[in-house]
């Protein structure tokens, strides 16, 4: 279940290559995990099947999403190997427009002079530029090639519409820990694995996939690693007891589990999501894991900074609003003192808004407020509210009949500040949770003096 290269010349007997990529699988029945993109009738099944070649209804250009080590250039290749097509991969990070133009002319050559069809893979796809996706899509159209894309980056954002309007996506999924237990398992069997020369400890095998994280090159990686560190790298001797891997040996090989957090794809997005959602639902333990998350995948602690100013503005608000002046103080000491102790002052900040009462009424106030203008529901200034800086504008009569409220008993002067068009129309509407329990009454009552004024001016 690994993304290396594939070689027709690799012979299972080869030793010298990975442990992930000895332990390729060769059919769509070998292969552990995903499930639902390897069921019956699914785009997969139905493309490695034999009579797919030349069929119109077979799926012509499929984009494999996932993270990594879950097998994509595994299917891809299994794809072509069973349907009896020839397999072309590139790599979108080292080709370019004049590699992908190659490719395709030896597709199209080999499907006119010898009838063959092509599976052309291309690996991180979304590293590909516009024209470089471009010059894909007359062959996929043609049928000159099956396209097989993989990508770590939702295929939404970072592949050209007209490619992704002609490609099923297969989404694929991070492997179970018994999707893991069976890779692992089969590895230490297997002749082309560690052919049974070692033990593993339960308790080690649950170490690796721990650390694994849902990758299944990763695990086999590990396993690997441990396997050499109990055998210097020989072949037990005959007779020889079965070395062990235990739980020490794996923390030896592998310092720490690597966080599976790509701060440029989805995950820096959904863990950003998850974060702020688990701090709006009051959760400080589910933000704090969050936010740990974050940190240890190396996340710009000012990035952090910034989406905790933002949830006290957002989530909180006037329900506590000392909780923005926090944040704030906690971004500009993330900003002078950095890491790691500013992992500290963050645990300080997100536990302040994720334990705050709540409201939306300020982001609620100012969407309804923007909604109204983008509307064209702006009106004239009301004469009285203009600047008069100059004798002309006051001949015009701006400023004239102005109240100064701090003239006025409770400082609020009733008289009209919206536009005619808009008068009677009300954004804030506080809750009844925190400072805004006591912040509502004050409103209303404003807003009955304001009603009031207006009143008795009609």
């Amino acid at each position: 279940m690994t993304d290396d290269l594939f070689s027709a010349s690799d012979a299972p007997e080869d030793f010298t290559r990975p442990l992930a990529v000895r332990m390729r699988p060769s059919t769509l029945d070998q292969v552990v995990g995903q499930q639902q993109a390897l069921g019956e009738g699914s785009p997969l099944r139905r493309l490695a099947s034999p009579s797919s070649k030349g069929s119109l209804t077979a799926p012509s250009s499929i984009i494999l999403f996932g993270p990594p080590g879950v097998g994509k250039t595994t299917l891809a290749y299994i794809v072509a190997q069973q349907s009896g097509r020839v397999f072309e991969e590139l790599s979108a990070v080292t080709s370019g427009v004049k590699d992908v133009r190659a490719v395709l002319q030896r597709a199209h050559e080999r499907l006119v002079t010898q009838g063959s069809e092509t599976v052309l893979f291309i690996d991180e796809v979304h590293r590909f530029s516009k024209s470089q996706q471009d010059a894909l899509l007359p062959s996929v159209e043609n049928r000159d090639v099956t396209f097989i894309g993989a990508t770590t980056e939702n295929p939404s954002f970072s592949i050209n519409k007209p490619l992704l309007s002609r490609s099923v996506v297969v989404k694929l999924e991070s492997l179970e820990p018994d999707d893991l237990k069976a890779l692992i398992t089969r590895a230490l069997e297997s002749k082309q694995g560690l052919k049974g020369e070692v033990k593993l400890s339960d308790e080690a095998m649950d170490e690796i996939i721990r650390m694994a994280g849902g990758d299944g090159r990763k695990t086999l990686t590990i396993l690997e690693a441990a396997a050499g560190a109990v055998t210097g790298d020989k072949l037990r001797e005959k007779g020889a007891r079965k070395p062990t891997i235990n739980t020490d040996v794996v923390l030896k090989v592998m310092d720490s589990a690597i966080v599976r957090y790509d701060k440029d794809g989805d995950d820096h997005y959904d863990v950003a999501s998850a974060f702020i959602k688990s701090m709006r639902g009051s959760d400080a333990d589910a933000a704090l894991h969050y936010l740990a998350r974050m940190l240890r995948a190396g996340e710009d602690p000012r990035f952090i900074a910034r989406r905790i100013m933002i949830a006290a503005a957002e989530e909180v608000g006037m329900a506590a609003p000392q909780i923005l002046e926090l944040t704030v103080a906690a971004a500009q000491a993330v900003a002078m003192i950095g890491m790691p102790e500013a992992r500290i002052i963050l645990s300080e900040a997100v536990i302040a808004v994720a334990t705050a009462p709540k409201s939306n009424a300020s982001y609620n106030a100012i969407n309804q407020a923007l909604a109204d203008v983008d509307a064209g529901m702006i009106g004239q200034v009301p004469l009285w509210l203009r600047n008069a800086p100059t004798a002309l504008m006051k001949d015009w009569g701006n400023h004239e009949g102005y109240v100064y409220a701090h003239d006025v008993p409770g400082a609020v002067a009733s008289q009209q500040y919206m536009p005619d068009e808009l008068v009677g129309h009300e954004y804030y509407h506080p809750n009844d949770r925190g400072y805004e329990r006591e912040l509502g009454p004050r409103v209303e009552k404003i807003r009955q003096i304001l009603h009031d004024g207006l009143r008795n001016d009609q």
